[in-house]
C-alpha cells in the first residue's frame, strides 16, 4: 500500500488535473499487470512481434504515435526509440513509474501527451466524435499504433453512461468504437491496431459461464493474426475463473 500510495502521489503532480481521476485505474492495472505477469507475458510478445514486423517494410521512420501506451508493456518502447527520430506516447495517465523507467534508459526521444481518446464528450454534445483528428497536427508522422485501447474505451465510456442513466449507452459506444477505427483507416501512414474483441469466463471444466462482444458489434478490419489473452487467470477473478480476451492484429 506505500507504494501504491507514493506512485499515486508522483503520478498526481504531473498529471493534468482533468486526468487525476484515472490515476487509481491505471494503478489497478498496474498491480493486475505485476500479478499476472506470467500469464500476460504471450500476449505482450504478439504484441511486440507484430509491431516490430509493422514497423520493418518502413522507408521514412520519423515521429511514431502509441494511442493507449499505459504501462508500456504490450508496445516494444526500446525499440521504437531508436527506430525512430521520436515517439509519442497518448494516454489518460502515465504513471510515474513509467516516466522514471523511460528516464533512466534515456530514451530522450520520446514524448508524453495525456489525452481522452474516447470522443464521448462531442458523442454526447450531439457532434460527431473524431478523437484521432488531433493527429492530422502531427509533423511527420510515419506509424501510429493502438495498442488494446479501443475495447477500454468502450467498456470505460459504458460505465459512465450507465452511471449518468443514458437511455441507450450501446449506440454511444458503437459510435466511439467506429469513430477509432475510421480515424485509424483515414490516416495517411502505416498503421498497427492491437485490440481484444471478445471475452468469456470459464470454469475449471471449460464450461463458458459469460461472454460478450466487446466491440458492440462494430466490425474490424481483417486480421492479420489473432490470439488468446488471459486476462484473469485462475486466481485473479477467483479460485475457479478465469476471463481470457480474444486478441486481433490488424
Amino acid at each position: 500500500m506505500i507504494v501504491e500510495a507514493i506512485q499515486y502521489a508522483a503520478t498526481a503532480l504531473v498529471t493534468p488535473k482533468e486526468f487525476r481521476p484515472f490515476i487509481r485505474s491505471s494503478l489497478g492495472l498496474w498491480g493486475r499487470a505485476k500479478r499476472c505477469a506470467k500469464a500476460w507475458r504471450p500476449h505482450e510478445e504478439n504484441c511486440h512481434a507484430f509491431i516490430r514486423e509493422a514497423t520493418l517494410p518502413m522507408r521514412q521512420r520519423r515521429t511514431a504515435v502509441v494511442l493507449g501506451s499505459g504501462l508500456l508493456r504490450d508496445v516494444p518502447i526500446v525499440e521504437l526509440s531508436k527506430r525512430f527520430d521520436t515517439v509519442v506516447l497518448v494516454d489518460l495517465v502515465h504513471l510515474a513509474s513509467v516516466r522514471a523507467w523511460i528516464k533512466v534508459r534515456g530514451l530522450n526521444n520520446i514524448r508524453l501527451i495525456s489525452r481522452d481518446l474516447s470522443g464521448l464528450s462531442h458523442a454526447l454534445a450531439g457532434t460527431a466524435p473524431e478523437p484521432l483528428g488531433f493527429l492530422r497536427q502531427v509533423p511527420y508522422l510515419d506509424l501510429v499504433v493502438s495498442a488494446n485501447i479501443v475495447s477500454q474505451i468502450g467498456v470505460g465510456c459504458r460505465r459512465k453512461l450507465e452511471r449518468s442513466g443514458h437511455a441507450d449507452p450501446d449506440a454511444i459506444v458503437a459510435q466511439l468504437i467506429r469513430a477509432h477505427l475510421d480515424g485509424l483507416a483515414q490516416l495517411q501512414c502505416r498503421t498497427a491496431l492491437l485490440t481484444d474483441v471478445h471475452y468469456h469466463v470459464s470454469d475449471r471444466s471449460g464450461a463458458v459461464l459469460e461472454e460478450d462482444d466487446l466491440l458492440c458489434g462494430v466490425p474490424v478490419p481483417a486480421a492479420k493474426r489473432s490470439w488468446d489473452w488471459p486476462v484473469a487467470p485462475f486466481g485473479e477473478l477467483g479460485r475457479d475463473r478465469q476471463a481470457v480476451h480474444r486478441v486481433i492484429a490488424a
